[in-house]
C-alpha cells in the first residue's frame, strides 16, 4: 500500500561530512521498503512512523514534494555530497529519486546512491551528467554472491532484493560508464556471510566487475528492529540464535565482532588490489580539495587504529584533528606554504606530532605533482 503525504523538511545535515560515505547531507524518497530485507535496520523506531514494524515492507509512505523541498532546501546550503535515491519497486511509479537527482544536477551537488536494486540503471545518464559537473557514486549493498556457501539462506534473508548476481551486472555498467562503484558489504551476518569463502567470493566480484571498494560493516540491532530479527531467526535459523544473542545482547547496538571480518576483508582486497574504503570524491574546482583529502587521510588512519583496537585517546586525536582540517577555512597547502610546520601544529586539534604527519603528506603529494609534470595551486 502506497500512502502519499506531503513532509514539512526532507533535508537531513551534518555539521560535516561522514567518515563512511563522504556525505554531510541525505534525503530520501520514500519511508518503508518494498524489499522488505529482515536486517534492515530502518525498522528502528527513529526512522519508521509505523505502528507495527510488519508494515516496513507492505506500508509505503511516498513524499510526493521531495524535490522541491529538497530544491529550496539544498539552495540554502554549501555545496558537499549527498545521500540519496532509493530505488525500490515504488520508483517504477513515482518516479521521485529521479527527481530529487535532478534537483542535484541543476544546483551542482554531488551524490552518493547505495542500492540493491539495478533499477538505478535508469538513471545512469543523469548520474553520469552529475559526474562530470560535481561526482556521483554508486555503491551496491551486497553481502553474498551466488556461488558462495550459504547463499540461498542469505536469500532468504534479503527477501523481495535482486539477486546479487543482477547486482554486479549493475555494478559493471556503471563502472563502465566511468562513474566511482564497488561493494558496500553490510550488514555481515555471523553465521550467515561471514566466512572466509564468501568474503573472497564478494571480493573477487566486486573486482572482477569493475568495483573500485569494497566497504565492509556489522550489522545494527535496536529497540523493535532488535525484536523483528530475533523473531524471524528464531523461525528460519533457530540453530544461530543463540550465536546472536551472544554477539548482540540486549541493550548492545552492535557487535564488536564485525571488527575481525573487517580485517580479513582488508587483507583480501589488498590482494585484489582494490580498498576497503570508500575513495572521497572530490568536486572540480573545489578550492579546498586539499583540505578534503587531508581529511580523508586521518579518517582512514582512523579506521586503521579502531580495527587494530588502539588507545581510545590516540584514535580520538586523529579523528578531532581530521575535523579540524575539514573546517579549516583557509586552504591547508597555503597554510604549510607560508608558516610552514609551525602553521600546521597551530591549527586547533592538530599540535606538532600530527602536524609532522600532515606534513609528510603535503611533501608527497607536491613531489607527486612534481613529477607529473605539473604545478598545482592545492599544494
Amino acid at each position: 500500500m502506497f500512502v502519499p503525504y506531503r513532509p514539512r523538511t526532507i533535508l537531513n545535515k551534518g555539521k560535516r561530512p561522514d567518515h563512511w560515505f563522504w556525505a554531510r547531507y541525505s534525503a530520501y524518497p520514500y519511508i518503508g521498503c518494498q524489499h522488505g530485507c529482515e536486517f534492515c535496520y530502518c525498522r528502528e523506531r527513529k526512522y519508521l512512523p509505523h505502528d507495527d514494524v510488519d508494515d516496513f515492507a507492505h506500508v509505503i509512505k511516498v513524499k510526493e514534494n521531495a524535490p522541491d523541498l529538497l530544491r529550496k532546501a539544498l539552495a540554502r546550503q554549501p555545496v558537499d555530497l549527498l545521500f540519496t535515491g532509493d530505488y525500490q519497486p515504488a520508483e517504477h511509479k513515482f518516479g521521485i529519486s529521479r527527481k530529487m537527482l535532478e534537483v542535484c544536477y541543476d544546483l551542482g551537488f554531488p551524490v552518493f546512491v547505495l542500492e540493491r536494486s539495478p533499477l538505478v540503471l535508469r538513471d545512469l545518464d543523469l548520474l553520469q551528467e552529475i559526474d562530470q559537473r560535481a561526482r556521483a557514486v554508486v555503491a551496491f549493498s551486497i553481502v553474498s554472491t551466488p556461488d558462495a556457501p550459504g547463499y540461498e539462506q542469505v536469500r532468504q534473508m534479503e527477501r523481495l532484493a535482486p539477486p546479487a548476481g543482477k547486482r554486479f551486472a549493475a555494478m559493471e555498467q556503471f563502472a563502465r560508464a566511468g562513474i566511482l562503484t564497488g561493494t558496500c558489504m553490510m550488514p555481515i551476518l555471523p553465521g550467515l556471510c561471514d566466512g572466509d569463502a564468501t568474503l573472497e567470493s564478494v571480493i573477487r566480484w566486486t573486482a572482477d566487475h569493475g568495483g573500485q571498494f569494497v566497504l565492509a560493516g556489522g550489522l545494527t540491532l535496536a529497540d523493535q528492529q532488535r525484536d523483528y530479527f530475533f523473531r524471524v531467526l528464531g523461525e528460519r535459523f533457530p540453530d544461530l540464535v543463540d550465536l546472536y544473542e551472544t554477539v548482540y545482547p540486549r541493550g548492545s547496538y552492535g557487535s564488536s565482532r564485525w571488527k575481525n571480518t573487517a580485517m580479513r576483508v582488508r587483507e583480501l582486497c589488498e590482494q585484489a588490489g582494490i580498498p576497503d574504503r570508500i575513495p572521497r570524491p572530490i568536486i572540480p574546482g573545489d578550492k579546498r580539495s586539499l583540505n578534503r583529502r587531508v581529511a580523508e587521510a586521518l579518517a582512514n588512519r582512523v579506521y586503521t587504529m579502531d580495527l587494530n583496537g588502539e588507545p581510545g585517546h590516540r584514535v580520538w586525536a586523529y579523528r578531532k584533528a581530521s575535523w579540524a582540517i575539514e573546517d579549516l577555512e583557509q586552504e591547508v597547502g597555503l597554510v604549510y606554504r607560508t608558516l610552514g610546520l609551525k602553521g600546521l601544529a597551530s591549527i586547533k586539534n592538530v599540535g606538532p606530532q600530527l602536524a609532522r604527519e600532515v606534513e609528510l603528506m603535503l611533501k608527497e603529494w607536491m613531489h607527486d605533482k612534481e613529477v607529473a609534470g605539473g604545478h598545482s595551486g592545492d599544494c
